[in-house]
């Protein structure tokens, strides 16, 4: 029985590697150096692109060619697509199935595995789910098809969605775009990867920061919405039922004008018509002209997450955006909110408390999981008694209360057991509500992760170190995250008094993968969080950040 389903799996990752070959190979005529004309289209604001096709409907294919290209180009690089859509998309633009009157007319989207398009998988990286596609496009795809959006890549993702790498049988390892000893991110790293490499679009899902850690390890930018402000409908999960930290879908761009030209296209679109689950909340420009007008914001630096700090690299990002800030005229507040780190406890006990089950029932005999997600379900399954004595060593003779706190609750939870901590949940939630009341911030700085990329399986030791962004998807709110500057050899040293023995347990994790001799020229970005339902809000402060840093802003990678 388990021979026969190994070699099934064996047979579908065969299949489905064989094919994304065959699709790009017929892309041949998609190779070789960018001309002058198709330069100018990726580098050319998204806006002009679409009163192109407006003016002129056939530009849709002109462009769709060139990020055809990009695409391949791309994958050669670091492995990020999975499912090749361009032949339909062709044919999309001929029989009128893309509205090129819209308002992401002609503009080609790329989209994270998971998303349905008829006709195609979604195979989130296992094998079970081969032959799973759709008849019917999902919710997503059919917005972007009546805004005149082209949907022709999807893109690479961990099994299981649970990691900061993108790695699985079936369509194995996507690499960063700076340096292939390291990962894009996750679990949207295929996208993050495609779009530093001139992608122009993408849309991933973050239950953890899966959108904003891949633009931040990718040099990238990505909007996390809160729940109900984008389309979720119509995907395969390797959750189903997990809502107890609700998966949000979101977008992705290789520049912050795209990001906010497409989020506020995809709202105005009026995605509670294609989703139940959407809040019928139309886009507020007033919001965004209040938050691109206002004279002096204040904002809130979050220094430390309390439970790992940040490594100089992103230390030192943080600085960057704060100082220009400064400079520009805004106010800092130093801020101290409730605990992080009871954030990013509650966090993974509420989104593992099936003891990683679900996850586990997709698998097939000898697959191949994520180091990390392996090794938390290591600890999951620890018989209590032997866990209770290793919390005990930890907390009293290692003397590391927050490892220890972690370890002694990772077990799988009753009813009752969940129940309570989504009652903690929520006490936490107004607790923070009347902190920001209080503190009367606009908005929240913060590193989106403790260090650059980590090297491939590096998720094994940082499988815990999470909480910059996880702690934002329990509260809810809304986060962006964009490139400020690129680990500095020289500049990011940790100094001669670092010692890892005198780190807790998730910082050990984290810095026993931090180099910045091999981490030299990696992206390092910072995080802007306003509260629930900011989108409008938070992609104008993020504008206002950006324009802060003047001539320091951010160099996006050079196409070759």
């Amino acid at each position: 029985m388990f021979i026969l389903d190994h070699l099934q799996h064996r047979r579908d990752v065969r299949f489905k590697q064989d094919q994304r070959a065959s699709r790009i190979q017929a892309l041949s005529v998609h190779r070789g150096p960018f001309s002058v004309l198709e330069r100018d289209t990726i580098d050319r604001p998204i806006q002009e692109l679409v009163r192109d096709v407006h003016a002129d409907p056939t530009k849709a294919s002109e462009i769709l060619q060139v990020y055809s290209k990009v695409a391949v180009k791309a994958h050669d690089k670091t492995n990020c697509i999975t499912e090749v859509l361009i032949p339909s998309a062709k044919t999309w633009l001929e029989d009128g199935s893309v509205n090129l009157k819209g308002p992401l007319a002609g503009i080609p989207v790329s989209l994270k595995d998971t998303l349905g398009v008829a006709g195609y998988d979604s195979t989130v990286g296992q094998s079970c789910n081969v032959g799973n596609a759709q008849a019917f496009d999902g919710g997503t795809v059919r917005l972007l098809k009546d805004a005149g959006a082209v949907p022709y890549v999807k893109t690479n993702i961990p099994i299981t969605l649970l990691s900061f790498e993108s790695n699985n049988d079936l369509w194995g390892k996507s690499t960063n775009p700076y340096n292939d000893k390291y990962t894009p991110g996750g679990s949207t790293g295929g996208e993050a990867a495609l779009l530093a490499l001139g992608g122009r679009i993408g849309i991933g899902s973050d239950v953890a920061g899966s959108v904003r850690v891949p633009a931040h390890f990718s040099g990238i930018y990505a909007l996390r919405c809160s729940t109900g402000r984008w389309i979720k409908a119509g995907m395969t999960t390797s959750m189903p039922g997990q809502e107890a930290v609700p998966s949000v879908y979101s977008p992705m761009a290789r520049t912050l004008n795209d990001l906010t030209y497409f989020t506020r296209s995809v709202v105005q679109m009026e995605p509670w018509k294609y989703d139940y689950t959407c809040h019928p909340l139309a886009w507020r420009p007033q919001v965004e002209e209040e938050y691109a007008d206002k004279k002096v914001l204040r904002v809130g630096i979050l220094r430390t997450d309390g439970v790992v700090d940040p490594s100089p690299a992103c230390q030192r990002a943080l600085e960057l955006a704060e100082t220009a800030l400064r400079n520009a005229g805004h106010e800092i507040v130093e801020i101290s909110p409730p605990s992080p780190f009871e954030g990013l406890h509650l966090a993974s006990l509420l989104l593992n408390s099936d003891g990683l089950d679900t996850v586990r029932s997709f698998f097939r005999w000898g697959e191949w999981n994520d180091l990390g997600v392996a090794q938390l379900r290591s600890y999951m399954m620890l018989p209590k008694p032997i866990k209770y004595m290793y919390y005990l060593w930890v907390k009293y003779v290692r003397r590391d209360p927050i490892w220890a706190t972690l370890v002694r609750d990772f077990h799988p939870k009753t009813a009752y057991e969940s129940w309570k901590l989504v009652a903690a949940r929520e006490d936490y939630k107004r607790r923070w509500f009347d902190w920001w009341n209080e503190t009367d911030v606009d908005f929240l700085l913060t590193p989106p992760n403790a260090t650059p990329a980590v090297p491939h399986g590096g998720m094994h030791d940082a499988v815990s170190s999470c909480g910059y962004t996880f702690l934002f998807n329990l509260l809810d709110y809304t986060a962006g995250v964009l490139p400020v500057t690129h680990v500095d050899r020289a500049k990011d040293q940790l100094p001669p008094s670092f010692s890892l023995r005198k780190l807790n347990g998730v910082a050990q994790g984290a810095y026993k993968l931090y180099d910045a001799d091999a981490m030299h020229g990696l992206p390092v970005g910072v995080q802007v969080v306003g509260r629930r339902l900011q989108e409008e809000k938070v992609l104008a402060i993020m504008k206002r950040v950006e324009d802060a840093l003047g001539d320091d802003k951010f160099k996006l990678l050079e196409i070759d």
